[in-house]
Parts: structure tokens; C-alpha cells; sequence
């Protein structure tokens, strides 16, 4: 018999999907170029050159066997180290190799993090609006993910709803800054507050509370400013990292948890991380891949188009009348739909090839997310279309 679970799930498909599916086929009617999907965050800017020379140079120079063959189940070791420094320079930290496992992802590192830190029945408590794949990762673990929901007048931790879910059976929190979908970079204040309230629940319920900080989108931040290293201010924290989006990389499958030194049992933590991969057949990313990592570790694509494509969408929701917190980086913007029924806002959009994602898949009712990894020129012409659809469907 084949499995009951997986076989239900055919019915939940990802809805983030289904609409890149349905951009797609419209695509292939009218011409992509005149679909604005503004669907799936797939980076949408060309990785570094220094990437692909690494990559060239590894192939020509380098033992096949060592660019070829299986890592070490905890990554290689010039790879952590390389991880490591990079770290404690930018963030003042002090990682050692001995800290750091090479994952598949940021899917990848939270797969690890969450089995590192839970048994069934425990709870990991998340934030909305939340990246939707969530829910299946931490129930895959025979955890029970609890959301507290969304602080909506600026996307930061609805705090007073957070201490009420708050019990003796939750053994993690959850958090992704700079967040997806809305955009926003949670402050040193809000990271402050949180961190204090742990401690505070650590000595109360007597138990270690660990903080899981899903970081793919650090890079990706606006203004000249830069995301508080959430590991800064609370021990206990595993971060879960991807170069996928800094680097342009995401079909690469390429991240790491970084367990903070001063996390109890923080070594074990990592060494539990190689264990787990055996179960999970989720072990040993690809060699090839993590060295070239460490060649460009501190460097980045050109993400500088995503910050004007969010000014260029930013003034014209705000312009036709939408309800909008400013995005602090990523590059999603989360908007207030312009009726209570944000699937019925979409649906709408669609007439006008405009693919938009209603916010209910991320915990959030009423708001849709666009995801503007796109070309600056199509971002442009979809600005009419916009204005077309608020125009026509809402005399805005």
C-alpha cells in the first residue's frame, strides 16, 4: 500500500507552484515577457563570474575524486573552516570548524536544526506571515508547529500573542529575518526583546528553549543597513543559511547550520547533524559545489535590482491607495489586498497577467506577496497593468 500521508498532500499542492505553473502555460500563449509573475522567488540576477572561474578552475586543476566524491558527512573541513572565519569577521562570533554542518539549502539546514532540538510531540513556535513550506518540515519531524499570529501594523513579533502560546512543550522558536514574504528585517529591538524573553522561559520552565533563524535573505538588505545577527544576542540559536540567494544559486542546494559556540552541547549539536543525515539520506552536498563556495565566500551577486524594483512597486501600490509596510530587504513585498478575500484579489489579477499570491498560504488573510525577482524593465511595464487592474476592479 502506498503511503496514505504523502498520497493526501497531492490535494495541498504548493499554491506558490500552481501559480508559477499557470504563468508559465499563459506564457507560452501570449509570450512570457507579457506575463508579470510575480510568483516564485527564484533570483532573477546572474551568479558572480568568480563563482564559474572557481567552479572551471576546480574541474581542470583538482583530483576528480576530491571534486567528485562524497564530503565528509559534516562537510569539508577547509569548507567549515572557510564558513567559520567568514562568520567571526563579519559578525564578530567565534565559530570554529567544529561548529558549522554543510547542508543542502536553508531546506536543508532546518530539516537538520529541527531534529537536532525536538522530539515528536514537542512544539516549534513560528511568526506569520511565514514561508509556507514550514509546516511540512516540522511536521515531517513528528513536531507540532504552532504560528502566533501576524503584528500586521509592521511585520514585527506580535510579542503579547507569542507569550500566551508560550508553554513547557515548546522547545524551539522559529524565526526568518529578513522575512518572507513581507519583506521585513526584524529590528535589534524586536531581536532583543525576543532574546530576553527566552531566557527568561529557559529558567522558568527549566529546559533549553533554542531559537532556529532561518537567514537565507541576510544579504538582501535595503537602505545601506544590514540584519542583526540573531546569534549575537541569544546563545542557544542555530542559524540556517543558503547561498542561494546571495549568490544566485538556488539549483545548487548549497548552506550550512551554524550552531553558536555558546549554545549548550554545541559541538553534539553538529555531530547529531551528520547522524541525522543518515537517516534523512539528506547527507553529503556536493563537493564540487562547497568548495567553490569557500573560494567566494564573502562575496555576492549584483543585488542592488532588487532594492529599486521594490521602490518602483512600493510607490506605485502606496500611490493607487494599498496598505503597505515598507520592505527592509528581501525581495518580496507583502501589500493588503483591496477586498477582505485576497484569493479573490488574485484571482482577479489574473485577467491582467498579473500573478499575485494570496497571503493566506503564509498566515496572513486578506494580504498577497509579489515576489520581484524579475527584470527592472518588467517590473515597469507591469506597473500599468496594476494600475489598470486597481483601476478597473476598484475605481482606485
Amino acid at each position: 500500500m502506498i503511503s496514505e500521508t504523502y498520497k493526501a498532500m497531492l490535494g495541498g499542492k504548493s499554491v506558490i507552484r500552481t501559480l508559477s505553473e499557470f504563468a508559465t502555460k499563459r506564457g507560452a500563449q501570449i509570450g512570457y515577457e507579457n506575463v508579470f509573475d510575480y510568483s516564485l522567488g527564484n533570483p532573477s540576477v546572474p551568479v558572480p563570474q568568480e563563482f564559474t572561474d572557481c567552479c572551471i578552475r576546480l574541474l581542470q586543476e583538482k583530483d576528480p575524486m576530491e571534486i567528485h566524491g562524497y564530503s565528509p558527512s559534516l562537510g569539508i573541513q577547509s569548507v567549515r573552516e572557510s564558513v567559520a572565519s567568514s562568520l567571526n569577521q563579519r559578525f564578530g562570533m567565534n565559530y570554529g570548524p567544529e561548529h558549522i554542518f554543510m547542508a543542502s539549502g536553508a531546506a536543508g539546514a532546518l530539516a537538520h536544526a529541527f531534529r537536532a532540538v525536538t522530539k515528536p510531540g514537542d512544539e516549534i513556535v513560528t511568526f506569520a506571515p511565514f514561508f509556507p513550506e514550514y509546516r511540512p518540515y516540522v511536521e515531517g519531524t513528528g513536531a507540532v508547529l504552532k504560528v502566533v499570529p501576524a503584528d500586521t501594523e509592521g511585520f514585527q513579533i506580535h510579542f503579547e500573542a507569542f507569550e500566551e502560546m508560550l508553554n513547557e512543550r515548546v522547545m524551539a522558536v522559529l524565526i526568518n529575518s529578513p522575512n518572507n514574504p513581507s519583506g521585513v528585517v526584524y529590528s535589534e529591538e524586536t531581536i532583543r526583546r525576543l532574546s530576553e524573553l527566552l531566557y527568561r522561559k529557559q529558567e522558568e520552565y527549566g529546559h533549553d528553549i533554542f531559537l532556529i533563524s532561518d537567514e537565507p535573505y541576510r544579504e538582501i538588505v535595503f537602505d545601506g543597513k544590514t540584519a542583526p545577527y540573531v546569534s549575537r544576542y541569544y546563545d542557544n540559536t542555530l542559524s540556517c543559511y543558503s547561498f542561494s540567494k546571495s549568490l544566485s544559486l538556488p539549483g545548487e542546494r548549497i548552506g550550512y547550520v551554524a550552531v553558536n559556540p555558546a549554545c549548550r552541547e554545541a559541538e553534539t549539536i553538529v555531530n547529531m547533524c551528520g547522524q541525522i543525515s543518515r537517516g534523512t539520506g539528506h547527507n553529503c552536498p556536493p563537493s564540487l559545489i562547497q568548495l567553490a563556495v569557500a573560494q567566494v565566500i564573502d562575496r555576492t551577486a549584483d543585488l542592488s535590482v532588487y532594492e529599486t524594483n521594490m521602490k518602483l512597486l512600493y510607490d506605485c501600490l502606496t500611490r493607487l491607495g494599498f496598505s503597505c509596510v515598507r520592505p527592509g530587504g528581501t525581495f518580496y513585498v507583502f501589500p493588503k489586498a483591496l477586498e477582505e478575500d485576497a484569493n479573490v484579489f488574485c484571482q482577479k489579477a489574473l485577467a491582467y497577467d498579473l500573478i499575485l499570491v494570496p497571503g493566506d498560504t503564509f498566515g496572513c488573510p486578506g494580504y498577497f506577496r509579489m515576489a520581484y525577482c524579475i527584470d527592472t524593465e518588467k517590473v515597469i511595464r507591469s506597473l500599468e497593468a496594476l494600475e489598470r487592474f486597481a483601476r478597473t476592479e476598484y475605481g482606485k
